[in-house]
């Protein structure tokens, strides 16, 4: 899938989100949006575009997307 594609689908998720706080609470819902819908390739490849520096993308949305990075903490 184009990185240009998947920026605009992640930015418009980051503007659903943007009537909410900048706060890392709200990082982690569109991280878990992007878990939950989004394919692995998806991820991996917006992953990798935030790596080389996120052109294009909202901050929230870059910030978001780090998180996918962290391994999840188990109970």
């Amino acid at each position: 899938m184009h990185i240009d594609y998947l920026v605009k689908m992640a930015n418009d998720i980051g503007q659903f989100f943007a009537v909410y706080p900048d706060t890392p609470e709200t990082e982690q819902e569109i991280a878990a949006h992007l878990q939950r819908f989004w394919t692995p390739d998806m991820r991996a490849t917006l992953r990798d575009h935030v790596a080389q520096g996120g052109a294009g993308l909202q901050p929230l949305v870059a910030r978001a997307v780090l998180r996918l990075q962290q391994p999840a903490a188990t109970a």
